[in-house]
């Protein structure tokens, strides 16, 4: 045979690739295949086994999830909030810092209540001290003394919150009840004399300058509190301011040494009624600071006779 000759009865020729096999062809042949890549394999058949998981993970759910008839106890709210991290009420402030989970939360809200339970305190203490102490004009037991304090001027003149302060006090010595009047106010400055004003309209309504003694250093109400006591000698007396105002005015006089009675003057609730209402609960701080550190007035000066003076012209 040379090299032109037949191939007839030789073997199958052998395959070049590997990776062929023969598959069935249209024509009756066999034609090449691929075979299945194995990486291809795994990604499928991890993907699989993952959502096997999901739903063996979805069909075992915590008990306490569920209601009593087997359906989920969790409510619209809820479902929006699963799967995004900690466990969050949708009402809870988001701002930075502010704890979001439950521990936290609770945290937060008892240092909060905490909070709250400190700011009233004061508060709680002044109406505690000041109650039983507080009498209208026509009811205060009969006294010696009364000390009215300053309000403010406008224009040289007695504030109308101030006048009604003086009126009552008018009121208290024309009716017997009262005999000399200490009025307690600021004068730190010479075009503000708060004391000589008050003394200048009592006078005009029926009460003697000489039943009128003045302080010219109350700059605030403990400062008149613990002057009337150490610098003026007095121990009992009737207090007159407005009535947001006179439960304070009687627990630091008391805390002064004083026994007090007060007697708070209604006025109009106007902005001024309000403002000086809401500034109490402020003023109440300082108020208990004042009577548990019990200091020296800005100004205290030496003892004045001007009390016993009075109460001995009035016999």
């Amino acid at each position: 045979m040379g090299h032109g000759g037949s191939t007839e009865g030789a073997g199958p020729p052998q395959r070049a690739e590997r990776g062929l096999s023969e598959g069935p062809r249209r024509d009756g042949a066999r034609e090449p295949r691929k075979r299945p890549d194995a990486r291809a394999s795994a990604g499928a058949a991890g993907s699989a086994e993952r959502a096997g998981e999901r739903e063996r993970s979805a069909a075992g759910a915590p008990a306490q999830a569920r209601g009593p008839a087997g359906r989920s106890g969790a409510g619209p709210a809820a479902e929006r909030w699963r799967g995004r991290g900690p466990a969050r009420v949708p009402w809870w402030p988001a701002w930075p810092g502010m704890p979001r989970d439950r521990a936290g939360r609770r945290r937060a809200v008892q240092v909060l209540m905490g909070l709250c339970v400190l700011a009233l305190l004061p508060a709680t203490w002044m109406f505690l001290t000041a109650d039983g102490r507080l009498r209208t004009p026509g009811d205060v037991p009969r006294t010696e003394v009364a000390v009215v304090f300053g309000a403010g001027l406008w224009d040289g003149e007695p504030s109308p919150y101030l006048a009604h302060r003086l009126d009552t006090a008018a009121l208290l010595y024309t009716t017997g009840r009262i005999k000399v009047v200490l009025v307690t106010g600021d004068n730190s400055r010479k075009d503000y004399d708060e004391p000589d004003a008050m003394r200048a309209y009592l006078a005009r309504h029926g009460v003697p300058g000489r039943r009128v003694v003045t302080d010219y250093a109350g700059f605030d109400t403990w400062d008149s509190c613990i002057r009337a006591r150490k610098v003026f000698g007095v121990r009992r007396a009737v207090l007159i301011s407005q009535d947001f105002h006179i439960r304070r005015a009687v627990a630091l006089c008391r805390a002064a040494g004083l026994t007090p009675y007060g007697v708070g003057v209604a006025d109009v609730r106007d902005t001024t009624w309000y403002y000086g209402a809401t500034r109490e609960l402020f003023a109440a701080a300082k108020a208990a600071v004042d009577a548990a550190v019990r200091p020296d007035p800005r100004f205290l000066g030496p003892r004045e006779k001007g009390i016993a003076e009075a109460l001995a012209r009035a016999g």
